[in-house]
């Protein structure tokens, strides 16, 4: 890897030269491979080493296919970077009860997914992101992690001032430089300049100034980079606690997680990830708790009502999807479109505010579409961690079946299996739903999920 050589000038510097020797020969070793098992799924265990700073982080001994684990597309796991796991620590510190939370830049969902896992029982995460089809990508990540306590929405973070102090706690993990990248992106390192790095710690001002009046007073705001610069990590830091008003918090940590402080030579206290102290990728992370102050309610602007009239008449909820859930008193159920949406009655005002003032993308479970007198289960469900066992018969799939399934190819299952939706499972995991015919299958997987590759290598290497 030829790095840039202002990269290089700016790193020595900031390191030293004792620290930038091994830094640099660190960048030219292979990339750690780590995973996050998703135990509200799957308890099987893992040939790995343990991550010090994620209760479930695993390293692992070599890298799976992927693409062709059943697993990975039933969400039993998520392939996150060690390091940024790190975010788990500072939510079992300081994050004790159940709170309504945003990850305001989201996208693909390492972070959300991992959030999710970590809070409080009864919490309620709103995960955003500004580009629509990686919006779709984040939504499908947490749809198969199963948490029905979930909101994804495609907004600009400016779109989300007039929520005035909804949130307990923010994670701003901003575009950034990209710097922590170079090891495993050789885009990051050729699109690297001073310039953009410029351009980097303004836009992050930008982004943490439109997002900081929807933090309630005494909140916490976790702010993070995968950029090695003082300008996108401790000058912003320092910027926020000035300019914003807040208080930068310490995270307890273990001396030998090789863990690096504050590079500038002030007193607060961040949480800095080098490749050659960590087994991880860089990353950058700081804790701040905003000032206190009177809390302020959202007040709901006026909607201008509609031209014409819709003599359509309202499709009505079906009693029976309600019956598909755990615990299905705890949910309030209502029509988007065709579909036929769950979401937690404890959060119902949260989730009028939030359709209100933003995009909605997914939110708790969608349970099914109506099309004309059919109720077909959606992929939603499946995923879903709350399905109630036994409300759908189930199929269970051999291992070239299930990526046949996932293929999104037709399947033939055994004549015992009754004609209707079906649940398919691998390994007693579910997978999706069909619609059994008899002589054949109709396969229900979503179209844009599949399995895209027509081979199978000749070794496959699976997680579990």
């Amino acid at each position: 890897m030829n790095l840039p050589q202002a990269f290089v000038e700016r790193t020595r510097q900031l390191l030293g030269e004792e620290q930038y020797l091994p830094f640099e020969q660190a960048l030219q070793t292979e990339v750690p491979v780590s995973i996050r098992p998703n135990r509200l799924k799957c308890n099987q265990s893992i040939d790995g080493e343990p991550i010090p700073w994620a209760l479930s982080g695993m390293y692992l001994k070599n890298r799976p296919t992927f693409t062709f684990d059943p697993f990975f597309h039933a969400g039993c796991y998520y392939v996150q970077e060690a390091s940024s796991m790190f975010v788990e620590r500072v939510l079992q510190e300081y994050v004790k009860k159940p709170v309504v939370m945003l990850d305001l830049c989201a996208a693909p969902g390492g972070k959300s997914t991992l959030c999710r896992t970590a809070l409080p029982e009864g919490s309620l995460l709103v995960a955003n992101e500004v580009m629509r089809n990686r919006s779709q990508v984040l939504a499908e990540n947490l749809i198969k992690w199963g948490h029905p306590d979930v909101v994804v929405t495609n907004n600009d973070p400016a779109d989300f001032t007039e929520l005035t102090h909804l949130f307990d706690v923010i994670l701003t993990d901003v575009p950034c430089s990209g710097e922590g990248m170079f090891r495993k992106d050789q885009v990051a390192v050729d699109e690297w300049s001073v310039e953009n790095v410029d351009i980097c710690w303004k836009r992050q001002r930008r982004i943490l100034a439109d997002i900081w009046p929807t933090l309630k007073p005494g909140g916490i705001l976790i702010y993070s980079t995968c950029t090695f610069n003082r300008e996108e990590d401790e000058d912003n830091v320092s910027w926020i606690a000035k300019e914003l008003g807040a208080d930068v918090l310490p995270v307890l940590i273990e001396n030998d997680w090789g863990i690096t402080g504050n590079l500038i030579g002030k007193d607060f206290p961040v949480y800095r990830f080098l490749p050659h102290r960590t087994k991880g990728e860089g990353f950058f992370l700081a804790v701040l708790r905003k000032h206190e102050g009177e809390l302020e309610k959202i007040a709901l602007r006026s909607e201008k009502k509609k031209k014409g009239k819709d003599n359509k008449q309202p499709l009505v909820v079906p009693i029976e999807a309600k019956s598909w859930l755990k615990n299905s008193s705890a949910y309030s159920y209502v029509m988007k479109d065709a579909n036929v949406v769950a979401f937690p009655k404890a959060y119902e005002q949260e989730y009028a505010l939030l359709q209100h003032y933003l995009k909605v993308i997914h939110a708790g479970v969608t349970l099914a579409e109506i099309k004309g007198k059919d109720l077909i289960p959606h992929h939603s469900l499946a995923m879903s961690t709350e399905l109630m066992e036994g409300v759908f018969p189930t199929a269970e799939l051999s291992y070239e079946q299930a990526i046949a399934y996932l293929r999104k190819e037709g399947l033939v299952l055994d004549t015992d299996i009754p004609r209707g939706y079906v649940l398919v499972t691998y390994q007693q995991i579910p997978l999706g739903f069909v619609k059994n015919i008899g002589n054949r299958a109709n396969n229900l997987y979503p179209q844009e999920w599949r399995i895209r590759s027509g081979y199978l290598p000749e070794e496959i290497v699976c997680v579990f």
